[in-house]
């Protein structure tokens, strides 16, 4: 009886020791989140922007390989936002708002950028300065994947399959609307 006691409490000792696993989710299966930056596990701020590595990616349902995969990307170099860590894991949320866990193996720190859709369909202008009535470099289709370089206020200067230029950051996904980058 007293062995069954001394590994009960051992077992309660270790689970209160043991690190914390996700944050839990509220009623309506999104979590907690404010627009401001803290430290994640790693020491890297939450939320932050990255990009996927590969053309082959499971996004799962829980932060580990027991977890159903509920879609599976097939486009390197997509930006998307880590909004947790648990241990080797991170949730990511994508363009559209689709949120789940990926292994940090597949994700890589280039900051990349999706033009996004708009109600016309129209092509957004690259501009040779960050400036709306600049000279435009080149049409960009909703869609269309590039590398962020750096932001000047509400301009950023990126490149597209070797042509650069400078984007309003209203008109990607993947970079914050206050964030710095140089």
């Amino acid at each position: 009886m007293r062995t069954i006691l001394v590994f009960i409490l051992a077992a309660f000792f270790l689970l209160l020791a043991a690190p914390d696993g996700p944050r839990a989710e509220d009623d309506d299966g999104s979590q907690d989140r404010t627009d401001v930056e803290r430290p994640g596990r790693t020491g890297l701020p939450i939320p932050r922007f990255v990009s996927l590595r590969s053309n082959e990616i499971n996004l799962r349902s829980g932060p580990g390989v027991r977890y159903p995969i509920e879609w599976v990307y097939r486009r390197r170099g997509l930006p998307v936002e880590i909004i947790d860590e648990f241990s080797t894991w991170r949730r990511i949320r994508d363009w559209e708002g689709t949120v789940g866990w990926v292994h940090q193996s597949m994700l890589s720190g280039e900051r990349t950028l999706r033009i996004l859709p708009n109600e016309d369909d129209i092509p957004i202008l690259l501009r040779e300065e960050p400036s709306a009535t600049s000279e435009a470099v080149a049409e960009l289709r909703p869609g269309a994947l590039g590398k962020l370089e750096s932001c000047e206020g509400e301009w950023c200067y990126v490149t597209f399959s070797g042509l650069e230029g400078w984007l309003p950051r209203a008109d990607f996904f993947g970079v914050y609307e206050t964030e710095t980058l140089d």
